[in-house]
């Protein structure tokens, strides 16, 4: 396994993609309501990245036709934004948005309550946003990579909600995804985290159980049981002292 650690100039670039991310983040925070549909979405992420001279890396990633993933409620990840689907009152959406900025990625997610939501989907959002920082904090020089993993393990167990077994974080850089993959739950992986290794961390835990399948579009994530999901997401890069996330406002 080949991991790629950053230079100083990289890192920059990639605060700057981060930073991206971050705008489309607090906008989707602002507009987010009933009535409104994902393609609405898309399109008000897809004119921040654009502003900003930068590019929109999910869109024709593999033939993916839209800049964000707009995923409502028991959809995982990787809903494509539709004028047809509409946001309503009580759904939960995870979106999730890659930019490209001077050839470095940032690639950031989160998931936002539309409304009011209920109390089991607050504390699904709650602990998954908690499990993320979990796996964050974790992300020093010499730590090894399971040990992520299981932070984000034990935040998922506490509460008793289901983990994604087949998707997870990976490294990003130059392109979205690089070595190493990181699994949100303990495998015995003996990766060792070196400083200039970028890599982005995303829980995405389940109300119901771990599993979930793909929908004939090809694309979309769905859990198996129906119960929503959620997915929370950054892109750190490991230091010699705290762990630094790039995709934050600069």
């Amino acid at each position: 396994m080949t991991v790629h650690k950053k230079s100083r100039e990289e890192i920059k670039l990639m605060k700057e993609a981060g930073n991206i991310v971050a705008l489309v983040h607090q906008e989707m925070k602002k507009i987010i309501e009933p009535g409104l549909s994902t393609k609405d979405l898309d399109e008000a992420a897809m004119k921040i990245i654009k502003e900003h001279k930068a590019v929109p890396t999910f869109l024709g990633y593999n033939g993916f036709p839209a800049s964000i993933c707009a995923s409502i409620n028991g959809e995982v990840v990787h809903g494509i934004p539709s004028e047809k689907t509409i946001l309503k009152e009580g759904d939960i959406i995870s979106i999730d948005v890659g930019a490209t900025y001077r050839g470095l990625v940032g690639d950031g997610a989160w998931t936002y309550p539309v409304g009011n939501i209920s109390d089991e989907c607050k504390m699904l959002l709650e602990t998954t946003e908690k499990a993320l920082f979990a796996g964050i904090e974790k992300m020093r020089d010499g730590a090894l990579l399971d040990d992520v993993s299981g932070a984000v393990e034990d935040v998922a167990k506490s509460k008793n909600l289901g983990i994604v077994r087949q998707y997870g974080g990976h490294g990003v850089g130059h392109s979205m995804h690089e070595e190493p993959f990181v699994f949100n739950y303990r495998v015995g992986n003996n990766f060792v985290l070196k400083h200039g290794m970028t890599i982005a961390i995303e829980p995405m835990l389940n109300l119901g159980g771990d599993d979930v399948h793909t929908l004939e579009d090809d694309w979309t994530v769905v859990t198996n049981d129906g119960r929503p999901s959620a997915h929370f997401e950054h892109t750190v890069h490991v230091t010699d002292g705290e762990p630094e996330i790039l995709t934050k406002l600069l």
